[in-house]
């Protein structure tokens, strides 16, 4: 299946369980793999035939930094509810959203959660 794929998208936000998290801020890290098919841009170079990742990008930040979440596993679903929401054409999609700043007491590159939805998860909704 066809992919259209956004890596390493760093954004700063108020999201985590501890409220020094909340206040302070810090980076998150997302990778995105949006199923979506592209026969038809292939075709005809027709940006509107496909989904514009610039515009992806813009629906991702402004979604994940228009609240404050504890859980980034509640994060990363609104940015896929808006992303089918927005891109009718993307038919599934796999967020891996890392936290590479989580206050842990270890020594580690990242913690993070993958979530992957298709457009039927929420078609009742």
């Amino acid at each position: 299946m066809d992919k259209i794929l956004i890596r390493n998208l760093k954004i700063f936000a108020h999201h985590g369980v501890l409220e020094e998290e909340k206040a302070n801020g810090q980076f998150f890290i997302f990778d995105i793999d949006a199923f979506v098919d592209i026969s038809k841009p292939c075709e005809s170079d027709n940006v509107e035939d496909t989904v514009n990742y610039a515009l992806m990008v813009e629906h991702i930040t402004e979604t994940f930094t228009a609240q404050k979440d504890d859980l980034i596993e509640r994060a990363a679903q609104r940015v896929a509810k808006e992303l089918f929401a927005s891109f009718e054409r993307i038919s599934e999609l796999r967020i891996l959203l890392k936290k590479p700043d989580a206050p842990i007491e270890a020594d580690f590159d990242w913690v993070g959660v993958e979530i992957h939805r298709k457009r039927e998860d929420f078609c009742n909704e």
